[in-house]
């Protein structure tokens, strides 16, 4: 069976204790992504709230993180280590699914991203993202930049898919 991966949109309700459903099929890739996971526990994964001006929160499964962790480990002592350390490590918090597959999301990560009533996941293919739902259509909305080449008007998403594989084996 091929990885399984974050895909789709979906809005759920927040309720007045941060409380939020996690999308089926994330559960899924959740699930799948914790190592210690068997049936009757709760399935572990981290939120990256990264720095000021990042307006959502980012899901990690655990093999995720920690095939992250190891690669930021790998690096010597730089600016560069320090500030993922910092972004993607120091501002995170451990989470679980709770037994009726839902998240609780304490105050201040609801208050960093605007999140109030309602949040939008986004699945990224090895994360998936949390949003305000005015954050994300403004995401949504806007033109995608540092794609690392301009995609011709009109060209279809495959098309640059193939332009973009093709330049970086050409590298």
């Amino acid at each position: 069976m091929g990885r399984r991966r974050f895909r789709g949109e979906y809005t759920f309700k927040v309720d007045a204790k941060g409380r939020v459903s996690i999308p089926a099929a994330f559960r899924r890739v959740i699930e799948a992504g914790d190592p210690d996971y068997t049936e009757g526990l709760r399935p572990q994964f981290v939120l990256v709230y990264g720095p000021k001006g990042q307006d959502y929160l980012e899901g990690y499964t655990i093999e995720e993180i920690n095939a992250l962790e190891d690669k930021i480990n790998s690096l010597p002592a730089s600016r560069l280590k320090s500030r993922l350390i910092k972004e993607k490590l120091t501002l995170s918090h451990d989470s679980e699914i709770d037994p009726d597959g839902r998240l609780v999301l304490p105050a201040r990560l609801r208050e960093k991203i605007g999140l109030d009533k309602e949040a939008v996941f986004e699945g990224t293919l090895n994360t998936f993202r949390i949003w305000a739902p005015d954050r994300y259509e403004q995401h949504m909305s806007e033109d995608d930049e540092g794609l690392g080449f301009d995609i011709p008007e009109g060209t279809d998403l495959m098309e640059a898919l193939d332009m973009a594989l093709a330049r970086q084996g050409g590298e």
